[in-house]
């Protein structure tokens, strides 16, 4: 090793190498251009982070978020908030496989974490077209304004993103297609609890299609979007599907698809959804309360049958009762039982002008939960169990009458499922 002026030199078999300080003469290239690949590293990052930040303004414009803006000043609205993608992917521990809570037609479901604590499920939806996105602030202001007990609460949404995302409260125990249907479906439900859950969300819908300022129609009605709290409180979900008024027939094949015997054959030629529509995807929803039995089940033979068909055909015949859950048969329960299968029959008419509201369903499960369901001495010397018991014989008469005088049960073939 030998000195040198400007460093140290080493002896090495391919001669003398030189390590010289830096900012001398002989390095003085190399450094610039370290010093210029920098510089042009840094300009890069701050050309893409504006063009990211310009791509988030856009679709923060594209999504309505200016027009939610003044929506929410004019119309005071506070319950809403307005996350950003960062918020979401904090929140969902950058849409972790492991916070998926369902996987559907239209999208993924996470459950999340915001800053504050609160536990929420983050709804991320499909590509919608540019019709759908005109609606989506709207729907988002409509929503802001539900307060039901029995309605799954919008919390916020996330708007500068391609695709926006809407963020709900959470509801832990799971859906109702998982209790009647999962790997504990053999858990006992008593009856009460399936009239509790089947009255709480013909409640909901009827809440959503006449109580608020404009009508909204769920769209997607099935036991998989009622969620159940911790004491089996129902609470309809996933009504976004709302905004759907009319689709084309590629689209509505989608539709369907996800849907598969819930949807009301009238939509099957219209290609659009009315209250009816609900109507109808309740009816199918009674159905599976009353008979374990899925939208689309297996039967003996292990062949795949509609829910709904099976269940009119077995009806115009008088021998449905052989579809009930034989869990929830018994002496007392079977008035209750009969009363529900005209009620599901009546929703499940093939013209939607022959089935009743959801006021109407609504009001007559309200009836029918009041009915005697033990035997009579249990209320003996009770007048207003009495009264209560004539007032509901009285409406349930008044639906079977009604029933019966519209019921044109249709052939309907099992294809048309």
């Amino acid at each position: 090793m030998y000195p040198c002026r400007k460093g140290v030199c080493h002896n090495t078999p391919g001669g003398y190498l030189c390590k010289c300080k830096l900012g001398t003469r002989s390095d003085g290239t190399s450094v610039s251009s370290i010093a210029v690949m920098a510089l042009a590293c840094l300009l890069v990052m701050q050309i893409q982070r504006k063009r990211h930040k310009k791509d988030k303004d856009e679709y923060f414009k594209q999504n309505g978020g200016l027009k939610l803006y003044d929506e929410m000043r004019s119309r005071k609205v506070d319950t809403i908030q307005i996350l950003t993608e960062k918020d979401i992917k904090k929140a969902t521990d950058n849409y972790r496989e492991d916070r998926v809570l369902g996987v559907g037609g239209h999208g993924m479901v996470y459950r999340g974490t915001l800053d504050d604590h609160k536990e929420v499920a983050i709804k991320k939806s499909k590509v919608i077209n540019d019709e759908w996105r005109e609606e989506f602030v709207n729907e988002i202001i409509i929503l802001s304004q539900i307060n039901h007990r029995n309605i799954v609460r919008l919390m916020g949404c996330c708007l500068d993103v391609h695709v926006p995302m809407l963020v709900y409260e959470f509801v832990p125990n799971g859906t109702l297609s998982e209790l009647l249907h999962g790997a504990d479906c053999r858990s006992p439900i008593p009856l009460d609890i399936r009239l509790k859950i089947a009255a709480q969300s013909a409640e909901a819908l009827a809440y959503l299609h006449s109580s608020t300022s404009r009508t909204i129609l769920h769209g997607d009605f099935k036991s998989a979007n009622i969620l159940l709290d911790d004491q089996l409180n129902a609470k309809v979900a996933d009504f976004g599907a709302s905004a759907l008024k009319s689709m084309n027939e590629s689209e509505f094949i989608m539709f369907v698809q996800g849907t598969l015997g819930y949807l009301d054959p009238e939509s099957f030629i219209s290609h659009s959804l009315t209250d009816k529509s609900d109507v109808y995807s309740f009816g199918v929803v009674l159905l599976e309360l009353m008979t374990r039995k899925r939208a689309i089940y297996a039967n003996s033979i292990n062949e795949k049958k509609s829910l709904s068909y099976t269940f009119l055909l077995m009806f115009d015949q008088n021998t449905h009762r052989n579809m009930l859950d034989i869990e929830i048969i018994d002496q007392e329960s079977m008035v209750v039982l009969e009363k529900l299968s005209i009620l599901a029959a009546h929703c499940l008419q093939p013209r939607g002008d022959d089935r009743p509201t959801m006021r109407e369903v609504s009001e007559c499960l309200q009836i029918i939960r009041r009915l005697p369901m033990h035997p009579a001495s249990d209320h003996k010397g009770d007048s207003r169990a009495h009264d209560n018991i004539e007032e509901s014989s009285t409406m349930v008469v008044h639906f079977d009458e009604m029933m019966y005088k519209n019921m044109e049960t249709s052939k309907l073939t099992e294809e048309s499922y």
